[in-house]
C-alpha cells in the first residue's frame, strides 16, 4: 500500500514537473495587444523547429482590420505577402540556464521594421514578455497566452 501511494505520489509530481515545463516555453499561442489603445491586435502561434523559435500572425483582431491585408512596408521576402500566414518571430534558442528565449528577430508588420527580440515566459507561462531591441533601446509587450 505504502509504494503504491508512493507511486502516485511520484507520478503527480512527474506530471505536475511536465506540465510546468510545457507552460513555460514561448511555443503556443498567444494574444498580443496595442500599447496605445489596449485593443487585441493578433493572435500569433509561435512554434519551433531546429531548436528556434518561428511565429507567425494566425488571426488578426483588429476591429478596422482588413482579411486581405498584406505587408506592404516590408522590405524583405515577406513584401506583399498576406499579414494572416506571415512569419513575423525568426530565431531565438533558450538560453542556457535561463527561462528566456534570445538571438531572435521579430517583424512589426505595420512599419516593416525588423528588431532583435527577447522572449520571456512569465507568470506561469500564462503570459509572455516580448522585447524588441533596436541598438541599445527596447520596447517590451506583454503577451497573453490563448492555448
Amino acid at each position: 500500500m505504502k509504494s503504491m501511494l508512493a507511486a502516485i505520489v511520484l507520478a503527480a509530481a512527474s506530471v505536475t514537473a511536465m506540465a510546468q515545463g510545457t507552460a513555460l516555453t514561448p511555443v503556443g499561442l498567444w494574444r498580443n495587444v496595442d500599447d496605445k489603445t489596449g485593443e487585441a491586435k493578433a493572435e500569433i502561434r509561435i512554434g519551433e523547429a531546429n531548436g528556434a523559435l518561428i511565429g507567425r500572425i494566425e488571426k488578426s483582431l483588429k476591429k478596422d482590420g482588413k482579411p486581405d491585408a498584406i505587408c506592404d512596408e516590408c522590405s524583405d521576402d515577406r513584401k506583399g505577402k498576406p499579414i494572416t500566414g506571415l512569419d513575423i518571430i525568426r530565431g531565438g534558442k533558450k538560453a542556457e540556464g535561463k527561462d528566456v528565449w534570445e538571438g531572435g528577430k521579430i517583424l512589426d508588420p505595420e512599419n516593416g521594421k525588423e528588431y532583435r527580440a527577447s522572449f520571456t515566459p512569465i507568470d506561469g507561462g500564462k503570459r509572455l514578455e516580448v522585447r524588441g531591441y533596436l541598438g541599445p533601446f527596447w520596447r517590451t509587450q506583454t503577451w497573453n497566452r490563448v492555448q
